[in-house]
């Protein structure tokens, strides 16, 4: 960081440079780097010729640390020298050495990409001719494509002069994943001249950077409302520019099941919102390809024994479906729960864990749900009843947690037996509830084989609980997490149930260091989450973006330094976004991109 900071003090008083187009014709506004912060200033071009400027980005790129334009910061060593080359898009080779048989698609895909991005860059406009070629050139030590909590996505990138007049830009990961990170960033060091007309790259640089926790994710309910295919992808796209990797798929809830499992084809027939409103194995099979190639694994998740009605009901394994007034059986129309006393809940279970494993990829983790258990629902049911008095049971709370612990072990046995012998201690995943807090938590849940995702909030007593009793954990605490919050309410007059809005500042303060405290290192990392009782494919963007970029930050760099410091940053990097074609939220007036550091409360924010 010396270094670097070697390179400010070099560039203190250089003026950066930013033409805009008004209706009385040309004005050219200047940006001089004054204590790490670019600094509008009026200029004309007697005294800042043209062939002086340059962009507004590249005056943050070297005013400061050098991670002006990269969005996470890297982890570890940053250099960036003080000079820009022009590239030609057209001329990006790639070069890679070691085994690479089966990665060899997997990197086809990611140049082609890199090749889009670049040209992505210039928003449209045609490009000045010539520039420099770039030659990138890949190493990797290991051709594994298992993505887990011990897989190494550690990268260093080196930019620098070439051969020929080339720029080279080396990456050296252990993993694909790694190398695809460090991909990533280089595309972040190029960026559009709107003075010259042309792509520039940064000519110097080195890196070396690594996540702050093993997992990075998204949780996505595509139940709620249907979230069509490209959105999907889309949003898989974005996931990959942030460095986040865990797509949890939150496929199927009470109002609707759009998956389709060809041995109980009544589940989705009567289930999903329409014929249209589906996904079939190939669509969720291509999914998960779309997105190993962008860093990214995808955890399914079968919510059980509540959050089922839609489709389920057809088959007679459900305890009060659409029962009403739903308020007094569930949290949310239409109720609905599994029936644990019926055989034929496992028959159908084993049914749809078999294919969704074979769709899936047989995913590493498997999530099971578990999430709002209604005891008054199983409680209303006469045919439970008698079985539970069959058994010798009362009808107390600590019966019906006898209840939940049978269903728990019968399906988790068929979700085993459906899975190879060698891969039968699969790491299982579910939120917390009445299930996770003792003592049924240590009477029921073997903590070397679940893994508790954490919905309340990041100084609720039962995580504390939790982390004390061994327990490895993924945070989601919605006062921070859900991106949901603060809409109107659906059910009820007012704001819904998690009110207020949730900012991207707070997304970003959210440490999961300090809520684990002396236990930090149980904790995994963490997802945002989209609950789309209120959004759907054409609102899917707005809700996530640039929150969910706050959140990657938040759990691959692990800052110590809180939100004001990054201002500057993601405002460049929600310009980013949007050249993507991500529809992010607009979160400040264009004003306060071009003068940084001016809006926060107190105006020390904007250093990067």
């Amino acid at each position: 960081m010396n270094q670097a900071r070697s390179v400010v003090a070099a560039l203190i008083g250089l003026f950066c440079f930013i033409a805009s187009v008004h209706s009385q014709g040309e004005a050219v506004w200047g940006y001089q780097c004054v204590n790490d912060r670019c600094i509008k200033a009026a200029i004309s071009e007697a005294s800042f010729p043209r062939d002086k400027a340059v962009s507004l980005p590249a005056c943050r790129l070297f005013c400061g640390s050098g991670a002006g334009l990269l969005w996470p910061q890297p982890t570890g060593e940053l250099q960036v020298g003080n000079d820009l080359a022009h590239i030609d898009p057209d001329q990006v080779w790639f070069e890679w050495s070691g085994n690479f048989h089966q990665l060899f698609s997997l990197w086809e895909t990611n140049r082609d990409r890199f090749r889009k991005q670049l040209k992505t860059r210039a928003q449209g406009n045609a490009l000045k001719a010539g520039g420099k070629a770039v030659r990138i050139k890949l190493n990797v030590d290991d051709d594994s494509l298992a993505l887990n909590y011990k897989t190494d996505e550690s990268y260093k990138l080196l930019v620098q002069a070439g051969t020929n007049g080339e720029l080279s830009a080396t990456i050296t990961a252990k993993t694909f994943f790694g190398a695809r990170h460090g991909l990533e960033t280089l595309s972040q060091f190029v960026l559009y001249d709107n003075i010259r007309n042309e792509l520039q790259m940064v000519a110097a640089a080195n890196v070396s950077d690594s996540p702050a926790y093993p997992h990075r994710g998204l949780a996505l309910d595509t139940s709620r409302n249907y979230i069509d295919l490209a959105s999907l992808r889309r949003t898989i796209d974005g996931m990959a520019m942030v460095k986040l990797n865990v797509f949890h798929w939150h496929i199927t809830d009470s109002q609707s099941f759009p998956l389709v499992i060809k041995s109980r084809p009544t589940l989705h027939t009567y289930g999903a919102y329409s014929r249209r409103n589906v996904y079939t194995a190939e669509d969720v099979r291509q999914l998960v390809q779309y997105a190993l190639e962008r860093g990214i694994r995808v955890i399914p998740e079968l919510d059980a024994p509540a959050h089922v009605g839609e489709g389920w009901e057809k088959l007679g394994v459900t305890a009060c479906f659409n029962y009403q007034p739903w308020e007094n059986y569930c949290v949310e129309p239409p109720c609905g729960q599994l029936d644990p006393t019926q055989d034929a809940v496992y028959d159908i279970l084993e049914d749809v864990y078999r294919e969704m494993n074979a769709m899936f990829n047989r995913s590493d983790v498997f999530h099971m749900g578990g999430d709002e258990v209604s005891i008054r629902c199983w409680n209303a049911t006469a045919s439970i009843q008698r079985w539970m008095n069959g058994q010798e049971w009362g009808l107390q709370e600590v019966d019906f947690m006898k209840l939940w612990n049978y269903f728990q072990t019968e399906a988790l046995n068929r979700l085993d037996k459906t899975l190879p012998d060698d891969d039968r201690q699969r790491p299982i995943i579910m939120w917390t509830s009445k299930l996770t807090e003792s003592p049924y938590l240590e009477q029921y849940l073997d903590k070397n084989r679940y893994i508790i995702q954490v919905w309340t909030t990041g100084n609720d007593s039962k995580v504390s609980n939790l982390l004390e009793k061994g327990y490895r954990l993924i945070m989601s605490n919605y006062d921070a997490l859900y991106l949901d919050c603060g809409f109107a309410g659906w059910v009820t007059d007012g704001s819904n149930w998690c009110a207020p809005y949730i900012g991207w500042q707070k997304v970003y303060n959210n440490d999961l260091m300090a809520i684990g405290g002396p236990y930090a290192q149980q904790i995994l990392g963490g997802e945002a989450a989209l609950w789309t009782e209120q959004s759907d494919s054409h609102t899917l963007d707005n809700r996530l973006w640039p929150r969910l970029s706050a959140h990657a930050e938040r759990v691959w760099s692990n800052p110590r330094s809180g939100w004001q410091m990054a201002e500057s940053r993601m405002l460049l990097h929600r310009e980013r976004l949007i050249m993507e074609g991500i529809t992010a939220n607009s979160i400040q007036p264009k004003w306060c991109l071009q003068n940084e550091g001016s809006c926060p409360i107190g105006g020390d924010g904007g250093r990067s």
